[in-house]
């Protein structure tokens, strides 16, 4: 059975499109947020000595998010207020597409199942802005690779049936504006 929470609310998109520092700005309005899962698997990983990494062992990473992004969503499921997620379970889909994983796969058919039954109330997507965009020990890509990112996940989102919101480029508390003008807090 299909699951929708109207309060469940993705803020997704390229990566180092400033994402957690708008999730940092709507944390700081009352709103709760949800970090990303790939980013603790690979503080993980790296912690660890694991190799479940994006730049390592693919397979095993998307597994790891799979079952990370699962979790987080059942934890969430029944919020009474708007919970944003720092991306969501289509994001491993377009991962899926960017490390080229076989359309037959189980993993990709698993992908795509939970993607049909755990569903968000709305997506917003931060696209990719050069000005603000810088790597990390956790994000090793180029800005072209961001860019590519970007692409995938807007195409994942938008297969599994949402419509998602750009996030306009300026300041993280006009952004934060944005969304909160795009709630439905009935």
């Amino acid at each position: 059975m299909q699951s929708t929470n109207k309060n469940l609310i993705v803020i997704s998109g390229a990566p180092g499109a400033g994402k957690t520092t708008l999730l940092n700005v709507l944390q700081s309005r009352g709103y709760a947020c949800v970090p990303e899962i790939a980013r603790r698997i690979i503080q993980e990983q790296m912690q660890s000595g694991g190799n479940a990494l994006p730049w390592q062992d693919t397979t095993a990473y998307i597994k790891l998010m799979l079952e990370g992004s699962i979790a987080s969503f059942l934890q969430h499921q029944h919020a009474q207020h708007p919970t944003f997620f720092d991306r969501g379970l289509p994001d491993t889909l377009g991962y899926a597409q960017i490390i080229q994983l076989p359309y037959q796969h189980p993993d990709q058919r698993a992908i795509k199942e939970a993607c049909a039954l755990h569903r968000y109330s709305k997506v917003f997507l931060a696209p990719p802005w050069r000005a603000i965009y810088t790597t990390d020990t956790e994000r090793k890509q180029t800005f072209n690779e961001a860019l590519f990112s970007f692409e995938q996940a807007m195409k994942a989102y938008t297969r599994c049936g949402y419509d998602p919101i750009l996030i306009p480029l300026s300041t993280p508390n006009e952004r934060a504006d944005f969304i909160q003008s795009h709630l439905d807090l009935r």
